[in-house]
């Protein structure tokens, strides 16, 4: 169960047996359903995850009810309401699994214990905020001058497993297109 995270700490950072023993120790595993809810719009976020088998979703909902989905996070990777969990903060999103998942979880107490006393985690969840940030980069000024075709060429170079795994409904509202134009996007491909 703790395999994978154990991979991404070792890919990122030479960790001896013990401190990665001493990190995985925080975790502890989660199964989910199809479209659970790990956090409601308006809960402070208590949870940060790592995606064994799965994925989690965050997403918006406007007035009208439209969801908008911001950020995926895929097997191997981290995912949690960073706003809410960095500032202890009520959440302005929600958080799904939109697959049934296996997660290990770890509570924000103990993630910050380790960020705080474990040098290579530290490195973790600094490289973690640097990834997240370039990504969001990429995405926010990419997409900007981007038609259609480019903004789902753009998805596939950056996430390639992202339109094979993800609804057209989901992938539509994170490209900021409707569905329709996705699909006909895609149908050009």
């Amino acid at each position: 169960m703790y395999q994978r995270l154990r991979d991404y700490i070792t890919a990122r950072v030479p960790t001896d047996d013990h401190t990665l023993d001493a990190i995985c120790a925080h975790f502890t595993p989660l199964k989910t359903k199809r479209n659970q809810l790990l956090l409601q719009y308006g809960e402070t976020c208590q949870q940060y995850y790592f995606v064994n088998k799965g994925c989690i979703r965050l997403f918006t909902l406007n007035k009208d009810g439209v969801e908008t989905s911001r950020f995926f996070a895929f097997e191997g990777g981290f995912g949690t309401a960073l706003p809410s969990f960095i500032e202890h903060a009520p959440a302005t999103e929600y958080m799904q699994t939109i697959e049934k998942s296996e997660l290990l979880q770890i509570s924000r107490t103990d993630f910050y214990q380790l960020v705080d006393t474990v040098p290579a985690f530290g490195f973790i969840y600094r490289q973690i905020l640097e990834l997240g940030f370039i990504t969001a980069q990429k995405r926010i000024y990419g997409f900007q001058g981007f038609d259609a075709l480019e903004k789902v060429q753009w998805v596939i170079q950056y996430q390639p497993d992202f339109l094979l795994r993800v609804s057209n409904k989901m992938a539509a509202s994170y490209l900021g297109l409707t569905p329709s134009t996705l699909s006909r996007v895609k149908a050009r491909l």
